[in-house]
C-alpha cells in the first residue's frame, strides 16, 4: 500500500503494546532498524534489545522498561521507513507522544529515551507511593464521566478521574483504591455497560502522578527540545504543538491529565489526513482509529512484512 505523505500522519502507541519478540525480526532484516536498537542499549548502559527480544515477560512489563522498549522500537520502525518524505503530521498516545516528537524532528532519539526512562522510574516510585488503579469505562460519553468522577472526588476527597478518551464508548478512569471503588458503583449505576479493571497498580494521568510528573519536569527543562518539522496534536489539548515552548507546556502536564486521543484523531481527520500508520508492535492504536473514523485508511506497521506492504 503506497501512501501520500501530504494525508498522512504517523501513530505511536503507548504502554500495553509492548510484547516478548518485539523488533526483533524487523531488526534481523533492516539494518537502520538494528541501528536504533544498538543505540538503545548503548544509552541506557543495559541490553534493553534482549529485554525486548527474549523477556522475561515481567521485567519487560515494569514500567521503567516497557517505556523505553516501545519507543525503540517505533523509532526502529521510522528509521527502517527513512526513505520515505516525511508524513503531514504526528501524534502518540500518552508514552507514544514522546515518539511523536522524535518522528517530528522536535527531539532527538537519545534525550528522548532517557526521558521516557526517567518517566517510567518517576512512575513507578510515584506508584509505590501512593497506590492506584485504573479501569476501562464502557458505554458513556466522556463528559458525563469526568463530571461523574469530579463529583466524587469533591464528596469524598479521593482521587479518581477520566484519564483516557479512546474511542467512542471506550474511556479509562484513573484514582486511588478507594476513589475508584466510589466511580465504579456509580459508573454502573449511570449506566456504563461495563467497567472492567486494568492490571496496573499505577493511576496514570490522574493527580497521584503529580510526584512523578515534578521530578520529570526537570528533565523536561534540561532537555534540548527544537521546533518540529511537522505538527504534532498534543495529548493534553488535542492541539498542534508547533513550538518549543508549547512542547514543554504540554510534555509538563501530560502525566497528569487526560489523553483526548478521540479528539485528536478527529482533529487529523478535518486537516484532510486520510490514512493513518501506526509504527509499534501491535495494533492498538488501529483498531481505535477505525473506531473514531469510520472511513479512515488504518494500518499497524511493526514487522518487515507490514513495512514491506506498504511498497506494494
Amino acid at each position: 500500500m503506497a501512501f501520500n505523505s501530504r494525508s498522512t500522519a504517523f501513530l505511536f502507541p503507548g504502554q500495553g503494546s509492548q510484547e516478548v519478540g518485539m523488533g526483533q525480526e524487523l531488526a534481523s532484516r533492516h539494518p537502520a532498524a538494528a541501528e536504533v536498537f544498538m543505540q538503545g542499549d548503548e544509552i541506557l548502559g543495559f541490553p534493553l534489545s534482549t529485554l525486548c527480544w527474549e523477556g522475561p515477560a515481567e521485567q519487560l512489563n515494569d514500567t521503567i522498561n516497557t517505556q523505553p522498549a516501545i519507543l525503540v522500537h517505533s523509532i526502529a520502525v521510522l528509521r527502517a521507513l527513512d526513505a520515505r518524505a516525511l508524513p503531514a503530521a504526528a501524534a502518540g498516545h500518552s508514552m507514544g507522544e514522546f515518539s511523536a516528537l522524535v518522528c517530528s524532528g522536535s527531539m532527538s532519539f537519545k534525550h528522548a529515551l532517557k526521558l521516557v526512562r526517567t518517566r517510567g522510574e518517576a512512575m513507578k516510585a510515584a506508584g509505590e507511593r501512593s497506590p492506584g488503579r485504573m479501569a476501562a469505562v464502557l458505554g458513556l460519553d466522556p463528559e458525563p464521566v469526568a463530571k461523574l468522577c469530579s463529583d466524587v472526588q469533591a464528596a469524598t476527597g479521593e482521587v479518581v478521574q477520566l484519564a483516557n478518551d479512546n474511542c467512542p464508548g471506550q474511556l479509562v478512569i484513573s484514582g486511588s483504591e478507594a476513589g475508584m471503588e466510589f466511580a465504579t458503583e456509580q459508573l454502573k449505576e449511570a449506566g456504563a455497560r461495563r467497567v472492567i479493571p486494568l492490571a496496573v497498580s499505577i493511576a496514570a494521568h490522574s493527580a497521584l502522578m503529580e510526584p512523578a510528573q515534578a521530578q520529570l519536569n526537570e528533565a523536561i527543562e534540561a532537555t534540548p527540545i527544537e521546533t518540529p518539522a511537522i505538527p504534532v496534536i498534543a495529548n493534553v489539548s488535542a492541539k498542534p504543538l508547533s513550538s518549543v515552548a508549547e512542547i514543554r507546556k504540554e510534555l509538563q502536564a501530560q502525566l497528569t491529565s487526560r489523553v483526548r486521543w478521540t479528539e485528536t484523531i478527529e482533529i487529523l481527520r478535518a486537516q484532510g489526513i486520510d490514512t493513518f500508520i501506526e509504527l509499534g508492535p501491535k495494533d492498538v492504536l488501529t483498531r481505535l482509529c477505525t473506531r473514531i473514523v469510520g472511513d479512515a485508511n488504518a494500518i499497524a506497521v511493526g514487522d518487515p512484512t507490514s513495512l514491506e506492504s506498504l511498497a506494494a
